[in-house]
C-alpha cells in the first residue's frame, strides 16, 4: 500500500469523511494544508451527503484537479488534460466497483433516513467504503504519478 493510499486510510478510520480522506491523502504537494483539504470536502462525503457521486471518487476528483487544474480561457488544455486524467479514473474505478454512484457502491440509499439508518447499523460506510477510499486514492495517485507531474 502507497504512503497515500496509508493516509487515506488512517484518516477515513480516524473519522473524516471518504472524500476528506481521499483529498487529504493527496493534497499536500499540490499546496493545499490538510486542514483546508478536509473543509473543502466535508459536503462531499456519503456520496455527495446522500447517495449520488461517491465521496472518494469526489474527492479523487478534487484531488486530480489540484495536480493539474487550471481556469479561464486561458487555461483550455489544462481543464482538457484534467478531464481526460478523470476520464481514465472513473474508467478504472468503475472497473474494480462497477459504479460510481454511492447508493449503488452500498446498496442501500442513503438519502432516505431509512437507508441512512440502515447503512450505519449495518456498517456499511466503515466496511464497504474503505475500499472506495483505497482504491479511489491508488488510482488518482497512480493517474498522477503516470502523467509524471508528481
Amino acid at each position: 500500500m502507497s504512503d497515500a493510499t496509508q493516509a487515506a486510510v488512517t484518516h477515513f478510520t480516524s473519522g473524516y469523511n471518504c472524500s476528506q480522506s481521499v483529498l487529504m491523502a493527496l493534497c499536500a504537494p499540490y499546496g493545499l494544508d490538510t486542514d483546508t483539504a478536509a473543509r473543502l470536502a466535508t459536503g462531499f462525503g456519503v456520496g455527495m451527503y446522500r447517495g449520488a457521486t461517491c465521496g472518494a471518487v469526489s474527492g479523487a476528483m478534487l484531488a486530480l484537479g489540484l495536480f493539474g487544474g487550471g481556469g479561464g480561457a486561458d487555461n483550455a488544455a489544462s481543464k482538457a488534460a484534467t478531464y481526460d486524467r478523470i476520464e481514465d479514473f472513473y474508467t478504472r474505478f468503475r472497473k474494480l466497483h462497477g459504479s460510481l454512484v454511492c447508493r449503488e457502491l452500498i446498496g442501500l440509499d442513503p438519502s432516505t433516513p431509512e437507508g441512512l439508518e440502515r447503512a450505519r447499523r449495518e456498517g456499511r460506510f466503515k466496511t464497504l467504503c474503505m475500499s472506495f477510499v483505497r482504491d479511489a486514492t491508488a488510482i488518482a495517485a497512480g493517474i498522477i504519478e503516470e502523467t509524471g507531474k508528481a
